[in-house]
């Protein structure tokens, strides 16, 4: 049996963290930049 790639596990962890926090800094801007409503508040 081959013995586990340590390195390539946390270089996965690593890509899908920073693929997550983008999605969410993506969701925060579309937030931001959406109007407010009739009242603006």
């Amino acid at each position: 049996m081959a013995k586990p790639n340590y390195s390539q596990q946390k270089k996965q962890r690593e890509l899908a963290a920073k693929k997550k926090r983008e999605e969410k800094q993506q969701r925060r801007q579309q937030k931001k930049d959406e109007p407010q409503g009739p009242t603006g508040g």
